[in-house]
């Protein structure tokens, strides 16, 4: 018995959770899937593997991962998107806590797979995340996009060694899709927390954005698929300015 609960949040998702908990196998003692009530063999694989699945309507990032938490036994939640694999050498380092006993949260180094190809520049890595923690005390925030976790005062947080494999974009199209949808939630969280960016700042921000990602934080290491990353990341800035630009033009509604 390890104490942890893996919990993931999905929909349509049947591409990728088969190596998400075939990875988690051995290192908890139950997994927790709650389905956005997905229309493809999500559900069956993650029973298939073992899984408890809860289907559940999707509300927003936090609060469902906040009632994916509350249904697990564990003392501790792995918490892992649908798209991430625990890498031999992560899955190890968790076995090295486990024998000494785990204390406090920890933090994984996040690698990301990039249509291909594994992206270690740009600001993309090591994207650490808090994913292993305390069920007791903590809690997820945020009602629109990247959700925050928030850990009781005083909790410490340690890294992990190893990588937390994220499969996160098959294609070039499966990244322009999300940047429209995540520019719509990122117009919607400004819209909801009264931002007015200048005519300045909206021009000049995609370039910005650019230049960090390709040149100052070494994207162009990456290749074609660190040009690629620049690029759209740029056009995601751009799209969230002018969304949130109709958003106000229409009273909020888009």
């Amino acid at each position: 018995m390890t104490g942890i609960s893996a919990v993931i949040i999905t929909r349509n998702e049947a591409h990728n959770i088969g190596s998400c908990l075939a990875a988690v196998t051995g290192v908890v003692d139950e997994i927790i899937v709650v389905d956005a009530e997905s229309t493809d063999d999500t559900r069956r694989i993650a029973e298939t593997a073992g899984a408890r699945v809860i289907v559940r309507k999707w509300t927003d990032y936090s609060d469902q991962k906040n009632f994916a938490n509350a249904q697990a036994t564990g003392t501790y939640i792995l918490s892992l998107d649908a798209d991430e694999v625990l890498s031999p050498g992560l899955t190890t380092s968790i076995h090295d806590e486990l024998r000494t006993g785990l204390t406090g949260a920890y933090k994984l180094n996040r690698l990301t797979n990039y249509c291909g190809t594994w992206v270690r520049h740009g600001g993309w890595y090591p994207d650490a995340k808090v994913r292993l923690f305390p069920k007791e005390g903590t809690r997820w925030e945020g009602e629109h996009v990247h959700e925050e976790l928030r850990l009781a005062p005083g909790t410490i947080v340690r890294a992990l060694r190893g990588d937390l494999l994220h499969y996160s974009y098959r294609s070039v199209e499966d990244h322009i899709a999300r940047l429209e949808r995540y520019s719509d939630l990122h117009a919607r969280k400004m819209l909801a927390a009264g931002k007015h960016p200048g005519a300045l700042k909206q021009l000049f921000s995609p370039m910005v954005k650019f230049i960090q990602t390709y040149v100052l934080k070494l994207g162009i290491l990456d290749g074609l698929a660190g040009w690629r990353i620049a690029r759209y990341s740029a056009r995601g800035v751009r799209l969230k300015y002018a969304k949130l630009s109709a958003l106000r033009n229409t009273g909020g509604h888009s």
